[in-house]
């Protein structure tokens, strides 16, 4: 990769794929806001600024074809997350939390994401997309 396509500088680096051809890089930018950049099979597109203040690396999921969605912890200490639809990026939202950790995120399927992150008590939390809605923080064994 040459300097001239290589994405934005920053930190925090997250990453999925949701095709063959399809590649989304996540960073924190210098001034903490989340970029965006991705690989298309030939070339990185010029890095989005997707706002927001990150307090923490950003976590990403894909959960479909052409859908997926970041999430950070903000320096509230809540879990804020957006994610695309395939036409446009969402509002960033709070899920909510006491956090001090990385977030981290999976999803198993079409409609379910996990997303886990360290709470302010040393515990490990985790909430789910259950393809209707954000069910609660639960505390998970780490």
């Amino acid at each position: 990769m040459s300097a001239a396509s290589e994405p934005a500088r920053g930190h925090g680096l997250a990453a999925c794929a949701w095709s063959a051809q399809r590649v989304d890089l996540f960073w924190v930018g210098e001034d903490a806001r989340l970029r965006h950049s991705w690989w298309d099979g030939r070339a990185w597109s010029p890095a989005e600024d997707l706002g927001g203040t990150l307090a923490s690396a950003p976590a990403v999921s894909s959960w479909a074809p052409d859908r997926m969605e970041v999430f950070a912890v903000f320096p509230d200490g809540e879990l804020w997350d957006r994610y695309w639809d395939g036409e446009r990026w969402h509002a960033w939202e709070s899920l909510g939390g006491q956090l001090a950790g990385e977030p981290a995120a999976s999803s198993a399927g079409p409609d379910r994401l996990d997303v886990f992150a360290t709470g302010l008590d040393g515990q490990t939390w985790h909430r789910w997309w259950d393809g209707e809605q954000w069910v609660p923080w639960e505390s998970s064994a780490r």
